[in-house]
């Protein structure tokens, strides 16, 4: 994009009551101090910003003769297509003009945003101004119009083992080949973020798992020894269990022997209760006395009455006698069974039950031990295989965030080079190394090794043509230049666009002229 200013016009604008200005190819100003010279480079700033060339705020108004209004106009050709605006003070309110048109602040500030960049074009018109600038605003601006190194080429120059190794030659280190398949999926940044996260993740869980298999560790230590052969304590164990079945078995037997005679023993005990009970019922009964008179009234009782009592108790009384000796017939059979049975003596067997018991107590625990060991110690093996993977992860994360540092450094290295392979006197520092060595952004321009702020009158125009015509080049954007005090400057070289000189001549008339070829 090309931009001219091939016109400008000033209504009591500071010194100037009426003055239009042509602008050629090279416009040189010069006079005598005071004459106002410098004012005409204001009129495009303060029309377009509201600024001096330094980009101040700034009010023109004149203070040393009465006016009615202040008026700027600055005619702009970009790429051959013109735009006419105005600025004015009237009234003390600002007013706007696009195309002589009055126009609204807003509908102005859009028009004059999307002609161009304010910085850039205030860096291009005035060389002094992207001084002025903070140094992250001025590293921003050169940096925007500098093409970024690409991931590929900082891969192969961090992997670059000589100076004199070609880039097709060249195989990625371990650290360029982890990242060249990380930014794959995510950017440099997010990949920052993501392992400086788990690696602070994987440090406390690290800690964590040591502590854990610590642990483990110490509570096997203090199980009972392995015996030096477990499968001969098993089969000991599983010898013992079989005999204690075996005696169990034999005294399960015995047992069920001396539980019937226990039950028949019983019976009997019980039987026997039964038949002095039968026996007592017919003894009473036996000894009833047979009444010869009425219990009631008293009178004697009859002959056939006498043999009705008599009956009845003889009757009673055979009952009686036949329940008694069917209870001794039963306790006879149950008798006549029991002696039939004999005891078993399972004493024996149940003291050898308990000493073998007490034998297989000891390889039981053994066994439990060695399996709680063998337990534990699976436990231990997923610890250790789990400090691992987090050791292994935290390594990783620390491996890829040095890698970025890597690249970063070799990043920035890259691109200073490139930066300053754009100039040929001045010296330009894009990072500030700290003292635990990383680079932190930084921006200083030197002349000769001399930085911007110590530079003669002459040296600091000369450096910021040559910034000038690098963010010229480097942005694609050509526009004017001007340049005050040249008789400070001996020699200055034909810029890119328009050049507008100013000169202050003892004595000499304000004059304007546009003159052809380079200016010395």
């Amino acid at each position: 994009m090309e931009i001219k200013i091939p016109s400008a016009k000033a209504h009591n604008f500071k010194a100037h009551r009426d003055l239009s200005v042509n602008f050629g190819r090279i416009t040189q100003i010069t006079g005598d101090n005071a004459q106002g010279k410098s004012s005409i480079l204001e009129i495009p700033t303060w029309t377009l910003y509201g600024t001096d060339t330094m980009g101040s705020k700034l009010d023109p108004s004149p203070t040393n003769y009465e006016y009615d209004a202040v008026l700027s106009e600055t005619l702009l050709d970009i790429d051959g297509k013109q735009v006419l605006l105005g600025r004015g003070i009237e009234k003390g309110k600002t007013t706007y003009y696009i195309n002589e048109v009055p126009s609204k602040a807003g509908d102005f500030d859009e028009i004059v945003k999307s002609l161009f960049d304010k910085d850039l074009f205030l860096s291009l018109y005035n060389p002094s101004y992207f001084f002025t600038l903070h140094w992250s605003t001025q590293r921003d601006l050169l940096l925007r119009y500098v093409a970024p190194v690409s991931n590929k080429e900082v891969f192969t120059e961090m992997s670059r083992t000589s100076p004199e190794q070609k880039s097709k030659d060249i195989k990625l280190n371990p650290q360029a080949a982890k990242l060249s398949e990380l930014v794959k999926k995510h950017t440099l940044q997010q990949l920052g973020e993501i392992h400086k996260k788990n690696k602070n993740d994987k440090d406390t869980a690290y800690k964590r798992a040591q502590g854990r298999t610590e642990a483990l560790v110490d509570q096997l230590q203090k199980l009972p020894l392995a015996p030096d052969d477990i499968e001969a304590v098993k089969v000991e164990d599983a010898a013992l269990l079989e005999q204690i079945k075996t005696l169990e078995a034999q005294t399960d037997l015995a047992g069920e022997t001396n539980r019937k005679r226990t039950v028949l023993e019983s019976t009997i005990q019980s039987l026997q209760r039964q038949i002095a009970q039968a026996k007592d019922n017919y003894m009473r009964v036996y000894n009833e006395p047979i009444e010869e008179h009425c219990p009631a009234c008293k009178r004697p009782l009859d002959t056939e009455s006498v043999e009705a009592v008599t009956e009845n108790k003889e009757r009673r009384k055979e009952e009686l006698r036949t329940d008694h000796q069917k209870l001794i017939s039963e306790r006879k059979e149950l008798e006549t069974e029991l002696a039939a049975i004999e005891p078993v003596d399972v004493s024996e067997q149940n003291a050898r039950i308990r000493e073998l018991e007490q034998q297989r107590d000891r390889t039981a625990d053994i066994i439990a031990a060695h399996n709680s060991r063998h337990g534990m110690q699976a436990d231990i093996d997923k610890a250790r295989s789990d400090e691992a993977d987090t050791l292994a992860s935290r390594n990783d994360s620390i491996f890829v965030l040095d890698a970025i540092k890597a690249f970063e450094a070799k990043e920035a290295e890259l691109q200073a080079t490139k930066v300053q392979s754009l100039f040929t006197t001045l010296s330009i520092s894009l990072f500030k190394e700290q003292k635990n060595g990383e680079r932190k952004p930084d921006f200083v321009i030197e002349k000769d090794n001399k930085p911007y702020p110590i530079l003669s009158l002459s040296e600091c125009v000369r450096a910021g043509l040559e910034l000038r015509e690098v963010l010229s080049e480097q942005s694609g954007v050509i526009s004017p230049v001007a340049v005050d005090n040249t008789e400070s400057t001996f020699k200055i070289k034909k810029s890119s666009g328009q050049l507008i000189l100013v000169k202050a001549i003892e004595d000499a008339p304000l004059e304007i002229k546009q003159i052809g070829g380079e200016s010395e």
